[in-house]
């Protein structure tokens, strides 16, 4: 009877081969609460029907946005702290056409996140 002829060992990968790795997977985008899904939340927790909810909300934010137009900072405990900050004139390119412009100063809204928060993440 003939013998078997002994099988090869699987050849190991160079190591000058290029190793394919997967690129991680992409986070889902983060999903947002609209004002109405809003309203209903707090109605949700609260005594309030949708109505008082929404006008409650609307409230403060019309008090939050009177507050960034006068200049002040506003802090909502457990959340973070609103405020404006100035921008200087500033140099930039036109897109397209590549033309060089001047960004006039002006002013923007910040926002810093409460440290309380930024632990529970």
């Amino acid at each position: 009877m003939a013998k078997k002829a002994d099988a090869k060992p699987a050849a190991k990968p160079s190591s000058k081969a290029a190793k394919v790795v997967a690129p991680p997977p992409k986070p889902a985008a983060p999903q947002k609460i609209a004002k109405t899904q809003l309203i209903d939340l707090v109605a949700s927790k609260t005594n309030l029907n949708k109505k008082e909810s929404g006008e409650a909300i609307s409230a403060l934010l019309d008090c939050v946005i009177g507050a960034l137009k006068e200049g002040k900072s506003v802090g909502l405990p457990g959340l973070g702290t609103f405020s404006v900050a100035l921008t200087a004139e500033r140099q930039g390119v036109r897109p397209g056409t590549s033309e060089r412009i001047t960004i006039p100063a002006g002013k923007k809204v910040r926002f810093k996140v409460a440290s309380t928060l930024k632990g529970d993440l």
